[in-house]
């Protein structure tokens, strides 16, 4: 009896109806009917997690299982097909895939909570030398040549659930007022979402945010609300205040009237205390504060998408094997995920990864009844054969 490999329980996590469509709507398979996207994307997805880092190597690790490929629903690889296809292909089917499996991973990793905390910020990649030059010279900024990559990343399930990949030069607050807010959600970033009449379209939603305010910002405290002197997350300073200046100029107009927070955080690794500004004004100053030392949680999802999957060495020069690339690492990560969460699994991301970089294409259930098989036979040789002593 066929027993399904490790790689192929992974792949079960494809909703390949949806995907089969996916494709159909953006004319996908065209010129390439043999080597499908399919095809394409269990072959990428099987180079992040089998950490394979160039074309060679995935022809000849994937290839090298040829009794798994129709099992898998592809064919076997040649490297010059995979570069052709990532040269060519659209990036908006995966980018669709990537969506739909964040709303799938979501719903099977979904914890019993009352706290809806979202975080926001983005990550930079560097591209440059030969091929990257071509595509990345024009828009680079004065510190980054290469792309960005934004995420919304949801705190209360540990998973991103929207992702977007730009020029560097694109403001990270231009992908943020794209969001569709959701009301009693908090939402937590960096000063890189400075904009006082987004803040007003997060209040309008019926949402809370935490950011920290610019050190020019012009407050006119309303009232001080007390602070425990014992607080045990260093809060100084707890204040109700409001913008002073409705014109910050050229010719803009600050649209938040209402009253805002300033809560001073002291930090033990620097001198300079945070500023924290939300427009909760019923939480605990300690809550606030840790929703926003929570914020490091997105920066550890990019540390390890960066480490443990394949965004270091690139299979291809083009924006369009480099979007590919990122996206297919992205959907990799969630069907990570979608594994851990149908077999209970208790143990982190990294472990479960490295365990299946091990024994991709072994079958652990025929494995299993292999070694329940021989320790029966052993067991009924035992007693055939009185002990040496007996």
């Amino acid at each position: 009896m066929f027993r399904i490999s490790q790689f192929g329980t992974v792949m079960k996590g494809v909703p390949w109806g949806l995907f089969d469509r996916i494709v159909q709507q953006h004319d996908g398979n065209r010129y390439m009917k043999r080597f499908t996207c399919r095809n394409q994307l269990t072959a990428m997805t099987y180079a992040h997690l089998a950490g394979a880092d160039s074309l060679r190597t995935i022809e000849a690790g994937f290839n090298q299982h040829a009794a798994h490929h129709y099992h898998l629903g592809c064919c076997a690889l040649r490297r010059s097909t995979l570069a052709d296809a990532n040269q060519r292909r659209d990036p908006a089917i995966f980018e669709e895939l990537a969506k739909r499996l964040m709303s799938c991973a979501s719903r099977q990793v979904r914890r019993e909570t009352a706290e809806l905390l979202y975080l926001l910020d983005s990550t930079s990649i560097t591209l440059t030398g030969k091929g990257f030059d071509d595509w990345t010279l024009t828009n680079k900024t004065r510190f980054t040549q290469g792309v960005k990559v934004h995420v919304l990343y949801s705190a209360h399930e540990q998973l991103p659930c929207q992702v977007t990949v730009t020029a560097p030069n694109v403001n990270d607050v231009e992908e943020g007022r794209k969001l569709p807010l959701q009301a009693d959600a908090t939402y937590v970033f960096d000063k890189g979402y400075y904009d006082f009449n987004w803040w007003h379209r997060i209040d309008q939603a019926g949402a809370r945010f935490v950011t920290r305010y610019k050190s020019n910002v012009a407050l006119q405290v309303v009232h001080e609300r007390p602070v425990d002197a014992a607080s045990a997350h260093g809060i100084l300073g707890d204040a109700i205040v409001q913008f002073s200046n409705p014109s910050p100029g050229g010719g803009r107009r600050n649209l938040y009237t209402k009253p805002l927070r300033r809560i001073t955080v002291a930090r033990s690794d620097k001198e300079k205390p945070l500023v924290l500004a939300t427009n909760d004004l019923t939480s605990p100053a300690e809550t606030i504060a840790q929703w926003y030392k929570d914020r490091w949680q997105i920066e550890l999802f990019f540390k390890w998408i960066k480490q443990h999957l394949k965004l270091k060495k690139w299979l291809g020069r083009s924006e369009n094997a480099v979007r590919i690339q990122i996206l297919t690492a992205l959907i990799a990560y969630l069907l990570v995920a979608i594994y851990k969460a149908a077999h209970g699994l208790k143990e982190s991301l990294w472990i479960i990864l490295a365990m299946l970089r091990a024994s991709l294409f072994q079958r652990l259930d025929t494995e299993r009844e292999i070694g329940r098989r021989r320790r029966r036979e052993r067991e009924a040789l035992d007693r055939l054969q009185p002990g040496l002593f007996a």
